[in-house]
């Protein structure tokens, strides 16, 4: 049919555009945090600065010298020109959604919904996700306004322990794979919304009372730097969340919520160095053993009994478009293809030597799962030749037509 192979060769292309426009974006707003961040620890006092102006700084790059100062609240007078630091963090945000959306909901029976660990319809499973990222803004946001915002270190230790909560709840409800990702979006909503409704309308306010001839309120800068700090921490978690759905020994293990809480871990460690390194202090050495010594539990809570395993994919009954799959013209030619040149890699217990897993969590054993993964198996091998990788198992000519044959007849 027309519209199937079509279709699934356009929406490809979509979930490929929609991740690099992600990716670039991400690039764009993580390196202009840690800039500022950096920029902002490195600032240098002295005694005949302008006044209002906490610290400065002389850098080089690009064959040119630059001299930056810091207003602690705002200078005397408003330029003619302010460069605003946002649409990097908001279009990152859209993008990954966006992506959420083409990968994890349109394709929710395969990536996000696992009736082995919560039997849940898929409009369900949609709306815990997005309402777990709008619900986990507006608590975020009370705690730190709350008592407890005055105070950085409980404030912090608090947060972490909302996020490990964050981490098993969300592994009680979807696939291992959805619920790092969903950890990872959950995390980058504060992130983007600390910019979007606190950072942003905060310089916003300051930039009005200057228009009106005020003296800003220098709480508003604590607040933004409050929420800066924090997304400076979260940052390298996210990363890690990110692409942790493409590696099952971090989302298929049974420790996988404690993987990604150790994670959040890793990147205080990881930070904390290289903040108090440039605001001049004594490099902490120890946080990197620290680091590493968290990294080495990590491996070693992948390696326990069952931690490799992927998702399990239950026998429940098929989509009408899966079962279309099955019953298309060419399905047991295809059947047994799969069998003989894909699954000695794509199995609960892979036969190839030295995979202990199935590459990215997908197995193809069953007529089910051949059925499940059927846009996968034609994109992977019949439009392309991307598997088998260099065509190891020796797949043909004439097999790779036949996959593409059975897609597009599928009714």
């Amino acid at each position: 049919m027309f519209e199937s192979y079509t279709f699934a060769l356009l929406w490809d292309w979509a979930e490929f555009a929609a991740r690099w426009l992600h990716v670039i974006t991400a690039i764009a707003w993580i390196g202009s945090s840690f800039y500022f961040i950096a920029l902002d620890l490195s600032l240098r006092k002295r005694p005949d600065l302008p006044q209002g102006v906490s610290g400065e700084e002389w850098q080089v790059h690009g064959g040119g010298f630059y001299h930056i100062q810091k207003y602690m609240v705002a200078p005397d007078h408003l330029p003619e020109h302010l460069t605003w630091f946002k649409w990097e963090s908001y279009a990152t945000w859209m993008s990954g959604f966006a992506l959420m959306i083409l990968v994890y909901y349109m394709g929710a029976d395969l990536f996000l919904v696992d009736p082995n660990v919560a039997d849940i319809p898929i409009w369900g499973a949609i709306a815990i996700s997005f309402g777990s990222l709008v619900l986990g803004w507006f608590a975020y946001d009370l705690i730190c306004k709350s008592w407890m915002g005055r105070n950085d270190l409980r404030l912090m230790l608090f947060l972490y322990a909302v996020l490990v909560a964050a981490a098993w709840g969300y592994t009680q409800v979807f696939t291992g794979r959805a619920a790092l990702l969903h950890l990872g979006a959950f995390t980058g909503t504060l992130m983007v919304a600390n910019v979007f409704i606190t950072i942003i309308p905060n310089q916003r306010i300051v930039v009005a009372d200057l228009k009106a001839g005020r003296r800003p309120d220098p709480e508003y800068g604590r607040i933004a730097k409050q929420r800066s700090m924090h997304n400076n921490y979260l940052t390298l978690p996210v990363l890690f969340l990110m692409l942790a759905n493409h590696y099952p020994l971090a989302f298929a293990s049974q420790w996988n919520w404690v993987i990604a809480s150790l994670v959040f871990l890793m990147g205080v460690t990881i930070r904390h160095f290289f903040n108090l390194r440039h605001a001049g202090q004594p490099s902490p050495w120890w946080t990197w053993g620290a680091t590493v010594a968290l990294f080495l539990v990590i491996v070693w809570l992948s390696a326990l009994p069952g931690a490799a395993e992927p998702d399990a994919q239950a026998e429940a009954a098929l989509s009408p478009r899966e079962t279309a799959f099955l019953n298309a013209e060419g399905f047991e030619d295809v059947y047994y293809t799969v069998l003989g040149r894909c699954s000695m890699c794509h199995a609960q217990s892979p036969a190839w030597q030295g995979l202990h897993w199935a590459p990215k969590g997908v197995v193809l054993e069953t007529e089910a799962d051949i059925a499940r993964h059927a846009r996968l198996i034609y994109l992977q091998a019949g439009a392309s030749h991307a598997m088998p990788p260099a065509n190891v198992s020796w797949m043909e000519p004439q097999e790779r037509a036949a996959i593409v044959a059975w897609y597009r007849g599928a009714r």
